[in-house]
C-alpha cells in the first residue's frame, strides 16, 4: 500500500490480546511447551506471509509476544498497510523460546484475521478507484470484541470507517422507519432528538423513498440493494445535496459498476464478517 497508517493506541488493544492469550492458557499455562523446552532454550523465529496480500494486526501480535516475555527482541519488518508477497518477512523474533511458541497461535490469529480483512478492502479498493471515487466502508457486521482491531484492519487495507457504534451518528434504517410509521416520521423524529454534533443517515430502497427524504433533508443516504442504473438515478436524484452511500451485493464482481454509478460510498459487511484470513506463518529464522 502507498498511505501510512498511525497504530491503535495500546490502551485499545492490549485487553483484546491479553483477553486471547487468557483463553488460550487457561488453568495451567502452555503444558505442551513447559513440558518439550527447556526454560533456558533460545529461539530465532519469523514470521513471513505465504500469500500476496496487505498486513494488519502486526501491532496487536508484537503485544501478545511482549506480554508472555518483555524480554523478547522483537523487529517489525513490515508494519500495518504493508504490501507482501509469499516469502516476505513481517515480524522477526529472538529470545525465549518458550514464550515465542506460547505466544505464537494468538499473535497469528490476529495478524492472520486482520490481514485478510485489509487484503480484501484493498482488492475492492482498487476496483472502484479505477470506476469512480466512491471510498469503500465497513459497517458494524464485525467480531463482538474486535471491532477496533478491525476496523483499523479495514483502514490498513485503503478503506474507510463507517460508524463504530450505535452512538456515533442517526441511521434510520428499514426497520425503524416500518415502526415510526415512514421516512418522513422517521427524519423528524431524529432531527428533534439528535444533537447539533450528530449527523443524520436514512435508509431507503427506493427513489420515491429518497425524494421524501431529500424534501426532509439528512446528512447522506443509504441507497439498499439499488441496481447500478437505480443508484444513477439516485445519485442525479440527489444531485450534492447529501452523501450517497451504496449497500448490498457489494462483491468483486459487483463493485466496479456500483462504482460507476456516481455514488460517494459503498459499504460492506463482509469485508469484515467473512474474509478469508492472509496466510502467515512462524517458523525458525533461516529456515
Amino acid at each position: 500500500m502507498h498511505h501510512t497508517l498511525p497504530p491503535l493506541p495500546r490502551l485499545l488493544v492490549e485487553p483484546i490480546v491479553r483477553a486471547g492469550l487468557l483463553e488460550d492458557l487457561g488453568r495451567a499455562g502452555d503444558v505442551t511447551t513447559d513440558a518439550c523446552i527447556p526454560f533456558d532454550a533460545r529461539f530465532d523465529a519469523v514470521i513471513a506471509s505465504r500469500q500476496h496480500g496487505v498486513i494488519a494486526g502486526i501491532d496487536a501480535a508484537v503485544i501478545a509476544f511482549e506480554l508472555i516475555d518483555p524480554t523478547l527482541t522483537v523487529s517489525v519488518e513490515r508494519g500495518d498497510a504493508s504490501a507482501v508477497a509469499p516469502g516476505d518477512v513481517v515480524l522477526r523474533l529472538a529470545g525465549s523460546a518458550r514464550a515465542i511458541l506460547t505466544a505464537e497461535r494468538v499473535a497469528l490469529n490476529i495478524a492472520c484475521r486482520m490481514s485478510g480483512i485489509a487484503t480484501a478492502t484493498a482488492g475492492l479498493v482498487a476496483i472502484a478507484g479505477a470506476h469512480g471515487k466512491a471510498h469503500i466502508v465497513c459497517t458494524r457486521k464485525t467480531t463482538p470484541g474486535l471491532r477496533a482491531l478491525e476496523k483499523h484492519a479495514v483502514r490498513a487495507g485503503g478503506g474507510s470507517n463507517h460508524r463504530f457504534g450505535l452512538d456515533d451518528a442517526v441511521l434510520i434504517k428499514d426497520n425503524h422507519i416500518a415502526v415510526a410509521g415512514g421516512v418522513v416520521p422517521a427524519i423528524r423524529a431524529a432531527k428533534a432528538h439528535a444533537g447539533h454534533m450528530v449527523k443524520i443517515e436514512v435508509e431507503v430502497d427506493t427513489l420515491a423513498q429518497l425524494d421524501a427524504a431529500m424534501a426532509e433533508g439528512v446528512d447522506a443516504v443509504l441507497l439498499d440493494n439499488m441496481t447500478p442504473a437505480m443508484l444513477a438515478d439516485a445519485v442525479a436524484l440527489v444531485g450534492g445535496r447529501a452523501l450517497t452511500e451504496a449497500s448490498g451485493r457489494v462483491s468483486r464482481e459487483t463493485v466496479a459498476a456500483i462504482a460507476a454509478s456516481g455514488v460517494d460510498l459503498i459499504s460492506v459487511g463482509w469485508i469484515t464478517h467473512s474474509a478469508p484470513i492472509l496466510d502467515l506463518g512462524l517458523d525458525a529464522a533461516g529456515g
